[in-house]
């Protein structure tokens, strides 16, 4: 199957990056987490898409933190690829493509 189902629904996904430091994120970062709110802001924008798909929103904070509907999304992920590839690092593997990803954003940015 080349269309990834969940729930018998099609999967649509979309990720984010948070900037942590950025003073509009501060007062959320602290309270609940900027992922969370971002994730928030996600599913409320894609509101419509959950009629007809499995929408996961993916928020990555620059300092680290991911939000838990992402996080279960990105293990669920690593463990079909470890089932097809054999490679039981597949998750590891996929979570530090992702942290080098947003440590090239951080040198830009900063």
């Amino acid at each position: 199957m080349l269309i990834p189902r969940l729930m018998g629904r099609a999967l649509t996904w979309d990720a984010t990056v948070m900037d942590s430091l950025a003073s509009s994120y501060l007062p959320s970062t602290s309270a609940m987490g900027a992922a969370e709110l971002a994730a928030d802001r996600k599913l409320a924008k894609y509101n419509v898409l959950a009629q007809s798909y499995h929408f996961i929103p993916v928020a990555f904070e620059t300092l680290g933190p991911i939000n838990s509907s992402g996080h279960l999304f990105i293990a669920e992920l690593g463990r079909h690829l470890a089932r097809t590839t054999g490679d039981m690092r597949e998750t590891s593997y996929l979570y530090q493509r992702f942290s080098i990803t947003i440590q090239r954003f951080n040198t830009v940015a900063f």
